[in-house]
């Protein structure tokens, strides 16, 4: 059965790139009517869907757009906390062109998303069945997606520095594999770009507050790591989140290999352009309670949230 939240949501913080504060709130939504960005700020046409033929390029994050040209970006965090949790529906209000960065993860929408519960809303969940392997490449980076029962993400990363060296790991996002494994993950970058975005005039929000910072064998960020392979998880994170754009929950095993947002949506992109890979299906009982969300309850708010 699909959901929506029970009452608004709302969230204050500041935007990764612009470093200006940033209100959004996040309200429940009717059925059937899939997840969409409302930009409080704009008048006109301000809506904005939440769909992967909506994104535009972006730098080390995603964002869509409108045909008027309203945009939001680094949606990705709040897209994995909404498939995550098993919510369909909802609409977010933002007051500028960035959702707030909050720690870097998920954790924080991802506690009040449980905190205020969910609404069940009558009609079946549509899922996007995998029929056939499609992938993309990009260089040596790769994403995949093969036929399976419910999503699953495999994803491999190497890094020169030895804080983050090689990770790999492996979920089904099934009975809230996703709030208790990933959802408190930090994006994370190199001192050495965070330098270098900033005299690009990008990242200005950026700080050992919202990201895991490294230089070399060291970890900067007071407190260290959440996780010692705190990177593929915030990596297997943002790919839930950039595979949400499909416009409902994924059967199919998702392989990214070095992948980042720009070529989960190129997969997407050609998972649609091929119509014999796809389908669209109504879960029944059993499937819906494969799906990530499935059985969540306030007790499964992460650690790192509280």
């Amino acid at each position: 059965m699909q959901t929506t939240l029970n009452k608004p949501i709302t969230f204050r913080g500041i935007g990764l790139h612009s470093g200006a504060p940033v209100r959004m709130v996040v309200k429940p939504a009717a059925v059937d009517s899939g997840i969409w960005f409302v930009r409080s700020d704009l008048e006109g046409d301000n809506r904005i869907p939440a769909l992967y033929d909506a994104t535009t390029p972006a730098q080390l994050c995603t964002r869509v757009a409108n045909a008027s040209g309203a945009s939001v970006s680094t949606i990705e965090h709040i897209m994995a906390a909404l498939a995550g949790c098993g919510v369909q529906n909802a609409v977010i209000d933002v007051d500028g062109p960035e959702i707030p960065v909050l720690d870097g993860s998920s954790a924080e929408f991802v506690t009040a998303i449980l905190m205020v519960g969910r609404k069940d809303l009558n009609a079946p969940i549509r899922a996007l069945k995998i029929l056939k392997t499609v992938e993309v490449r990009d260089g040596d980076a790769i994403a995949r997606i093969e036929p399976a029962k419910t999503l699953h993400i495999d994803f491999h990363i190497r890094f020169n520095d030895a804080a983050i060296g090689k990770q790999d790991k492996k979920l089904s996002m099934a009975n809230g594999a996703f709030v208790r494994e990933l959802c408190d993950s930090r994006t994370f970058c190199r001192q050495s770009d965070v330098d270098a975005m900033r005299a690009a005039g990008l990242a200005l929000g950026g700080s050992v507050k919202n990201a895991v910072v490294i230089d070399g064998d060291d970890v900067l960020t007071p407190g260290g790591l959440r996780h010692r392979d705190e990177a593929v998880r915030h990596k297997m994170l943002d790919a839930l989140g950039d595979l949400a754009l499909a416009g409902g929950p994924i059967l199919g095993r998702y392989t990214g290999i070095r992948a980042g947002h720009a070529l989960t949506n190129k997969l997407l992109r050609a998972i649609f352009a091929d119509a014999n890979a796809w389908e669209w299906v109504k879960c029944d009982a059993r499937v819906s309670a494969r799906l990530p969300g499935a059985g969540l309850h306030a007790t499964d708010i992460p650690i790192a949230a509280e």
